[in-house]
């Protein structure tokens, strides 16, 4: 659905090409009211509910008319499974989405049928938890991490999806506003892109912390932040930045910049198919400036977009087959993340990390330290 890196003329033309493909793409071969996410492995049933946070003291970088405004979903360990599924996408999200990849294999509003297994503002268990935050890829809203995120708020983390306003192809506000992605349009550079996501993910925390409701969730001596991505470098850039941040993941993103200074904390990059040393410069320069615990881990059958639910929604949109299904993909990516944030976050040892598993022969292991 996104190639690795941003849409620059480089992939504004790729995504001519990816057009291109998907007009040859058989129809959806499921209806999309069947079209059920993985569920989630912890004991724990899952909640989410919804943040609107405005920065009153920064005006929006893409579309300078007013504060920046944030969309936030929180996913949590609840009491028990009841009340309303809280839904996936509206049918405004999904029409602007396929819309920006040129898929016309469903019908535009087919994302809206997804279903989720976490409940909308269930009851929270009680209790600090550590917090996990997630920021999605470039023109990938954030519910496009759901299972990741129900999987970690099912095994016990509070997990925040951040939609990076103008850098989603659909953010909905509570009045109903839709803002499109401004940046998709090309021209503006990754490092601009990452270093407005590490101001907006530090905000994040700031208010997290601090809100009355759900301050008192989070634990806040034990954070992590992941993404894919553009995100997965808004990570390792925003552990530079904002000490509260206890470790970070990066699944197959640019690093854009690479890391210009030493990285002290545990860090996972976790990639695809041109994953290997040499394939990527910028995780070369970045591998030696993680100076704490670090693993360098690739699946090479994975494509870019498997570390999302494109791993599974590809398939049900009719999209070209890739070597691995997605629902292996996305059970390969939640186990490592989730290993890498129990043994960092919980300090509980992780032999899925100490070496190769046969439990996962897809998954090679590029870099060891520590």
């Amino acid at each position: 659905m996104i190639t690795r890196h941003l849409l620059t003329r480089k992939t504004v033309a790729a995504l001519v090409a990816v057009a291109a493909v998907v007009a040859l793409a058989s129809p959806a071969t499921a209806a999309p009211d069947q079209w059920v996410l993985p569920a989630p492995t912890g004991p724990h049933p899952v909640g989410r509910t919804e943040l609107h946070l405005v920065d009153q003291d920064r005006t929006d970088p893409w579309v300078p008319t007013g504060p920046r405004e944030l969309m936030v979903s929180l996913w949590y360990p609840a009491f028990a499974t009841r009340g309303d599924r809280a839904p996936y996408a509206t049918a405004e999200e999904s029409r602007l989405l396929l819309e920006l990849y040129g898929i016309t294999t469903a019908p535009p509003d087919a994302l809206a049928g997804v279903r989720t297994h976490s409940r909308a503002d269930a009851p929270p268990l009680p209790g600090r938890s550590p917090l996990v935050v997630l920021s999605p890829g470039l023109a990938f809203p954030r519910w496009t991490l759901t299972s990741l995120a129900e999987d970690l708020a099912s095994r016990g983390y509070v997990v925040a999806g951040v939609d990076h306003t103008h850098e989603g192809a659909a953010v909905t506000f509570p009045d109903g506003r839709v803002a499109a992605c401004v940046v998709c349009k090309g021209g503006t550079s990754g490092t601009a892109i990452t270093a407005s996501r590490v101001v907006d993910l530090s905000f994040v925390l700031d208010r997290l912390l601090a809100d009355p409701r759900y301050g008192r969730l989070v634990d806040p001596d034990r954070i992590e932040v992941a993404g894919h991505s553009i995100g997965g470098s808004a990570a390792a850039a925003t552990m530079l930045a904002d000490a509260r941040v206890d470790a970070g993941i990066n699944l197959d993103g640019s690093f854009q910049p690479a890391l210009g200074e030493d990285l002290a904390r545990p860090f996972l990059m976790l990639g695809a198919e041109n994953g290997a040393p040499g394939d990527r410069p910028d995780w070369d320069r970045t591998w030696t400036r993680l100076t704490g615990w670090r693993r360098w881990l690739q699946v090479p059958q994975a494509t870019h977009t498997s570390f999302s639910d494109a791993a599974v929604l590809t398939e049900w949109l009719g999209l070209p087959p890739v070597a691995l299904p997605g629902a292996r993909v996305i059970e390969i990516n939640r186990a490592y993340v989730a290993a890498f944030t129990d043994l960092h976050l919980r300090h509980r040892p992780q032999p899925l990390l100490a070496c190769p598993s046969p439990r996962f022969p897809e998954v090679g292991f590029v870099g060891l330290a520590a």
